[in-house]
């Protein structure tokens, strides 16, 4: 186990710092300077250049790059707060956007899933089959827009952004939630086939056992040992999408703040973003 553990984190190294290096040099050719986000477009040119000389990005790229990878990690540019804070602070908003994704992607996968393995070559299984396709097809910055004109402006029963009661969590989830319920309702679907048609099944069915008690306390929980194991995986996606999910809703979590980083040009903010989750290493300075 150990020598496992031990094998995935030194494969995940070079993920992360391919990660960190590309969010470093994109945010590095986005447009804008964060002196002007400070200063203002107005200032004269000796405040722009000490300022820029105290922040330190007057200084070759290659050596920031380095630093940005060390984790040097203070102040917000923008903000002038703990970087460190202020992620902390809009982490329990994600992990609740999360969670409801996960939510809504496993109420809505299972009762499909298991009814189209159940009624397989049916029409149950036809519809449940082409509805996971196109939850799978249509993309979270797509999906948002139209929940919020259907639900919020033409039903105006949900409302349509910000972080405050249940209300406010539907629409989000439910975005955030569709292609893992899509991805979900197929693994359900297949993994259920496959069990149905192993010998101890039709060994049980043929000695007259009920379909339910066959299909619920025999198939269903053989059937979930790889369904779960996709379900963990796709949290970390889920985290990772919510960026967009919370730019549309303007919900408050990390990575609606990433967002703001990255328009003003926060470099600080950015990083422990990225990196604060990740690095143990990092501590406020």
């Amino acid at each position: 186990m150990r020598a496992y553990l031990i094998k995935r984190i030194l494969l995940a190294i070079p993920t992360i710092l391919g990660v960190a290096t590309l969010v470093f040099f994109l945010q590095a050719l986005v447009p804008g300077d964060v002196v002007d986000f400070m200063l203002g477009e107005r200032a004269i040119p000796a405040d722009r250049e000490a300022l820029r000389r105290e922040m330190g990005l007057d200084r070759p790229l290659t050596e920031q790059y380095f630093r940005f990878l060390l984790g040097d990690l203070r102040y917000s540019y923008i903000q002038h707060r703990p970087v460190l804070e202020m992620v902390i602070e809009r982490y329990p908003a994600t992990l609740e956007l999360a969670m409801g994704g996960m939510l809504v992607a496993v109420v809505v996968a299972f009762p499909l899933g298991i009814a189209s393995a159940v009624r397989r070559n049916t029409t149950v299984d036809h519809v449940s089959r082409l509805g996971a396709l196109l939850g799978l097809s249509m993309p979270n910055f797509w999906i948002g827009p139209m929940l919020i004109i259907f639900f919020s402006i033409y039903l105006d029963i949900l409302p349509v952004s910000g972080r405050g009661g249940l209300s406010h969590l539907v629409l989000p989830s439910v975005t955030l939630g569709t292609a893992m319920a899509a991805i979900l309702t197929r693994m359900i679907r297949s993994s259920l086939l496959e069990v149905m048609g192993e010998e101890y099944i039709i060994t049980a069915r043929s000695k007259g056992l009920r379909e339910s008690v066959l299909l619920f306390k025999h198939a269903l929980r053989n059937a979930l040992v790889p369904v779960v194991t996709i379900m963990g995986l796709q949290l970390g996606r889920l985290l990772g999408g919510s960026v967009i999910t919370e730019t549309i809703f303007s919900w408050p979590g990390v990575g609606r703040l990433m967002i703001t980083a990255i328009t003003t040009r926060d470099i600080p903010l950015l990083q422990g973003c990225v990196y604060v989750l990740i690095d143990p290493r990092i501590r406020l300075r």
